[in-house]
């Protein structure tokens, strides 16, 4: 390809083309550990991979509200205090059916876990393990919920 057709591809028609991005919402579930701030991990459904309980917005609910939802059916977390404003965001690529990659945008809001149910929605098709933030950091995929996880107060708001 010549210079001229990648500099119009990257500079024009690439970003004419690309997605817009989605907005979803997900739940920083946390609690105060024998050691410090615990952050709660669920496994995926499809790939297995650590991340947040998170989804897309649901009719009738704010986005906070949708994230404790989303919280609740994910990992079965019965929420104590929940943070009135997101705590941060992150992006990534969502693959839905068919294998398309959609770009989004993912707003996350605190929850403090006053208790885990041991049934919930999807208790048969995930599982969940408490985790230091770091840690957490460490096996999440996204490298700004990465740093999010890294840049944590020692307790966070309510």
């Amino acid at each position: 390809m010549s210079n001229m057709l990648q500099k119009a591809w990257a500079g024009m028609l690439r970003p004419l083309l690309r997605r817009p991005e989605r907005f979803q919402v997900a739940a920083l579930c946390h609690r105060q550990g024998p050691e410090g701030l615990e952050i709660l991990l669920i496994t995926s459904r499809d790939t297995g991979r650590s991340v947040l309980p998170k989804g897309w917005p649901i009719a009738g609910l704010d986005a906070r509200d949708s994230a404790v939802q989303e919280a609740w059916e994910e990992a079965g977390v019965i929420p104590g205090s929940i943070g009135r404003e997101p705590i941060g965001t992150y992006g990534y690529d969502k693959r839905l059916r068919g294998g398309v990659p959609v770009p989004c945008e993912t707003t996350v809001f605190p929850v403090a876990v006053k208790a885990l149910a041991e049934e919930y929605p999807e208790a048969a098709e995930r599982s969940r393990e408490w985790v230091t933030p770091e840690v957490a950091a460490q096996r999440v995929d996204e490298p700004r919920l990465k740093e999010l996880l890294r840049n944590l107060p020692p307790s966070l708001p309510a």
